[in-house]
């Protein structure tokens, strides 16, 4: 029998790989873990948390606007963008050693380098030229997505996501290609900081996917807010004159800005890791292809998480990771449902969904009801800001909820309680029957008649 240096090795210290490899040593497992980075991973150290700090920062002027509303004497306020960067890099630090300690501390091996397999037992360590190989009965790939940008001249000019996130300094103007999670977070984010912001996207309406009436409605307030917005279009060609950026869209507008980011999507990082050399088989767009169990067409390689591009939710990939350790190491048979998995865009205003939509029940064939509510919150009746928060709750014809929709303030919040009653199969009697908390925004999804 061959023997190997370990019985799982996990390429990829993110959220995803982090939760299989100490689970995994917690059930007695001789684990080790590579990673070419710094052990946290994308939504730690490249996502959701360094973006959700920038959000914060970027509501206070929004936060303003409401207190000169309610009445507040407001003078001589101003951002430190850099000063900002500095904090949010202090807390990914924090971050980061905990993350390197979660693995240390559960009897990991932690190896510092890039990882790549080279038969389907076996791993090279590469590492400031140094190169090591070691062996496990089972691997684990968990590294995630990077951006992808479409083919065109001058593409080479925009930055991505990762690079916004570490801007020394905050640029006059930007203009962001795309219409997804990303791309309207970050026009929240620099136009909070006041860069004048425009998004150019190919599609009617922002967040291609979701719920049209609350596309439609993020779309129309975004663009209140201040960010240019040029729909059905595509960037053909981006020109750098000096310190600017001439971009051409395909309505043949040409528009100039200090920075152009590409937020038109991720792609699975599987790129140099070679995988079909060993024989493995990938998807149309580089996805490690698996099945019920998270494994790979070889039965000793298996994926969790974005590189499997299926739901590419941080947690998702948290769940998978347990869920397979539980399986292989810990006799406990456990999967992971994919069916009602919540959402949120951190967009200003916020949207958060669960379940279907209206849309996606008609074309699957499900007879439903959609009940509706659309207000301007209280907050807003002095301030003065037209806002509209939209609710939605789709009901099929034997009453049970199976999704909500939310955008507005707080959203994402309310939407994760919301989530686990629709988990558990309520009805819409059960949100009828439960009394409202008033006066909140939540208190509409159990009053719609």
């Amino acid at each position: 029998m061959e023997s190997f240096n370990y019985d799982l090795i996990v390429i990829g210290a993110g959220s995803g790989g982090t939760r299989t490899a100490r689970i995994a040593a917690g059930y007695g497992a001789k684990t080790a873990v590579v990673e070419a980075d710094r052990p946290g991973g994308t939504c730690v150290l490249r996502g959701c948390v360094p973006k959700k700090l920038l959000i914060y920062g970027s509501e206070f002027s929004r936060n303003v606007e409401d207190a000169i509303g309610y009445s507040w004497e407001v003078g001589g306020i101003k951002p430190n963008w850099s000063d900002l960067i500095v904090k949010k890099n202090k807390e990914l630090d924090r971050l980061h050693e905990i993350y390197k300690n979660l693995i240390i501390n559960s009897g990991c091996d932690l190896y510092r380098g890039f990882g790549k397999l080279i038969s389907h037992n076996k791993v090279l360590v590469s590492s400031n030229n140094e190169e090591k190989i070691i062996s496990a009965k089972k691997i684990m790939i968990a590294v995630g997505g990077k951006s992808n940008f479409p083919n065109f001249v001058g593409n080479e000019f925009m930055i991505n996501s990762d690079e916004a996130l570490d801007l020394k300094k905050l640029p006059k103007s930007v203009i962001i290609y795309g219409s997804g999670y990303i791309a309207v977070e970050f026009a929240g984010i620099f136009s909070g900081f006041g860069v004048d912001t425009s998004l150019v996207f190919r599609s009617d309406y922002v967040l291609r996917g979701f719920d049209l009436d609350i596309r439609k409605k993020l779309t129309g307030q975004i663009e209140n807010s201040g960010v240019r917005i040029f729909p059905n279009n595509n960037i053909e060609r981006i020109d750098k004159n000096e310190n600017k950026y001439k971009i051409k869209v395909s309505d043949k507008i040409i528009l100039e800005s200090d920075l152009v980011m590409g937020a038109t999507g991720r792609k699975p990082n599987t790129e140099d890791l070679e995988l079909e050399a060993i024989g493995l088989e990938l998807g149309k767009n580089g996805e490690v292809l698996v099945n019920n169990y998270n494994q790979s067409d070889i039965p000793s390689i298996y994926a969790i998480g974005d590189v499997t591009n299926r739901i590419n939710l941080t947690p998702v990939a948290i769940a998978e990771g347990h869920a397979f350790s539980d399986r292989e190491f810990g006799g406990i048979k456990r999967f992971v449902s994919y069916e009602n998995v919540p959402c949120a865009v951190f967009s200003q205003p916020p949207v958060s969904i669960v379940g279907i939509s209206k849309n996606e029940a008609v074309k699957r064939g499900i007879k439903v009801k959609e009940y509706v509510s659309e207000f301007n919150p209280l907050k807003n009746t002095i301030s003065g800001k037209i806002e509209k928060t939209l609710i939605k709750l789709i009901v099929d014809k034997n009453n049970k909820v199976i999704g909500a929709h939310m955008l507005g303030e707080h959203a994402p919040e309310i939407i994760q309680g919301i989530a686990i009653a629709i988990k558990a199969g309520a009805n819409k009697n059960h949100f009828d029957e439960t009394i409202g908390i008033h006066p909140t925004a939540a208190e509409e999804f159990v009053t719609m008649k």
